[in-house]
């Protein structure tokens, strides 16, 4: 499942920086990040974990300032300001220094070993690498059951109005070259509707992307984040926003060498 070829002679990628907001944490930021360390290290895939404690009322910014005597690569932030996870990810995307960056959950439900692979992808010339749970070799455990249903129809939506065949657009857990976060920018959404604004953006802006299977589990500790009732109206406005661009901006954001 895939838009188009990857860009001949893209230049290679030399760090992947791995972006993961936490917000009270504690009960497994630690065990995500030393496993996420080892799975990288294994490959040997030049990195850096970029965590960005956000407002945490526990001890997760403690664990982690602790943890950096372990895990060499890990390079912990504190968003001192607004809080909300899209404004933790736009803080750690700042604070990165990667050529390459992935989005990935605190709470342990996405697979470090999809990490590597979204690495490989874009190394093959990609400019984003999309991961969905929903295609041949991906899956969930333990997705509660509502909240799948209504991932699965917001979804839908989201394919009918941009007319796309990537059915996980929703799913935080992707990967952008440097020049995709910047080519997006400005990024405005303060919540999880990131998720959202970040691919749609990168898809309408012309750049080179493809789809790999990945896989998914319910976190086994701490409290979920999002919150249903809160997001839908967010996600809306989202989709939009990026989808005025697609067909009323006449092109002005599109990738420079993408224009017709």
């Amino acid at each position: 499942m895939r838009s188009s070829s990857p860009p001949f002679g893209a230049p290679a990628l030399k760090l992947l920086s791995v972006i993961i907001p936490a917000r009270d944490e504690e009960g497994c930021v630690a065990s995500t990040v030393e496993h996420l360390h080892l799975e990288l290290k294994l490959h040997a895939v030049p990195h850096e974990i970029v965590v960005v404690d956000d407002g945490s009322s526990d001890r997760t910014w403690e664990i982690l300032t602790e943890l950096r005597t372990r895990v060499p690569a890990l390079a912990p932030v504190q968003n001192t300001g607004d809080h909300g996870f899209g404004r933790a990810i736009i803080h750690g995307l700042n604070k990165s220094h990667g050529d390459a960056l992935v989005i990935f959950m605190a709470d342990a439900s996405d697979d470090p070993r999809d990490v590597v692979r979204y690495w490989q992808k874009l190394n093959e010339g990609w400019d984003c690498v999309f991961g969905s749970r929903f295609i041949k070799g991906g899956g969930v455990i333990d997705y509660p059951r509502y909240k799948l249903l209504l991932n699965r129809l917001f979804n839908f939506f989201i394919r009918v109005l941009f007319k796309l065949s990537l059915n996980d657009t929703t799913n935080a857990f992707k990967s952008y070259r440097r020049t995709v976060i910047d080519g997006a920018r400005p990024l405005i959404a303060p919540h999880f509707n990131l998720t959202v604004e970040l691919p749609l953006k990168a898809i309408v802006r012309g750049y080179a992307w493809t789809v790999i299977p990945i896989t998914w589990r319910n976190r086994r500790s701490g409290e979920a984040k999002l919150k249903i009732k809160e997001m839908g109206s967010r996600y809306f406005f989202i989709c939009m926003y990026v989808w005025l661009e697609k067909y009323f901006s006449r092109g002005d954001y599109r990738k420079p060498d993408s224009q017709s």
